[in-house]
């Protein structure tokens, strides 16, 4: 299976910065498998749009998948209470 290339926002590292450090490590653990399994048994497709969800503890990585480049591009990182929020 071929490596995906992972592509970040601008927007997500500001959405990182109130974050906990020890959380925001989790984080990027989590972002960098996406790589190697974009669609991990722990996320799931977004209802209504082309999103998919990635849980970590208290936190939600949104993003995209783009299978014909072989791109995961994130899209937002926040708190589960806010992230989904416009």
């Amino acid at each position: 299976m071929a490596r995906y290339e992972i592509v970040l926002r601008k927007s997500v590292s500001k959405d990182l910065e109130p974050i906990p450090k020890r959380d925001v490590q989790r984080i990027i653990a989590d972002i960098a498998e996406l790589a190697i399994n974009p669609r991990p048994p722990q996320s799931r497709k977004l209802s209504g749009a082309e999103k998919y969800r990635l849980r970590c503890g208290a936190y939600r990585v949104l993003y995209e998948i783009q299978d014909a480049v072989l791109i995961v591009c994130v899209v937002k990182v926040g708190h589960r209470r806010e992230v989904y929020r416009s």
